[in-house]
């Protein structure tokens, strides 16, 4: 398989010589951006269904806003990272992962 680590990747994964992204870092952030995106778009939901439009509107910008940052922070991510999409398949892997899976 492609996604088997070989013995010419060194037979580990990610391969020698890739720094992988500490996921208790930025990653762990744009996760807790993602869930309370959720959770206002949710209230915006609520607020419209029972006629709050003022909450519907807040609960709207919020969200908006989350995913501003959201965008933002995988921006960064992306650029410190020590690898690249065309570092072979774990660079493909991880930026078409956290790229497509929004």
């Amino acid at each position: 398989s492609a996604l088997t680590p070989t013995v010419e990747l060194g037979a580990q994964w990610p391969p020698m010589g890739i720094e992988p992204v500490n996921p208790f870092e930025l990653p762990l952030l744009n996760t807790v951006i993602l869930l309370s995106s959720g959770a206002t778009i949710t209230y915006a939901h609520h607020s419209l269904i029972k006629g709050e439009r003022k909450g519907a509107l807040y609960g709207s910008i919020f969200t908006v806003l989350l995913a501003l940052i959201f965008t933002f922070f995988q921006g960064v991510e992306y650029s410190v990272s020590s690898f690249t999409i065309s570092d072979g398949v774990f660079g493909t892997c991880f930026f078409f992962g956290t790229g497509f899976h929004g």
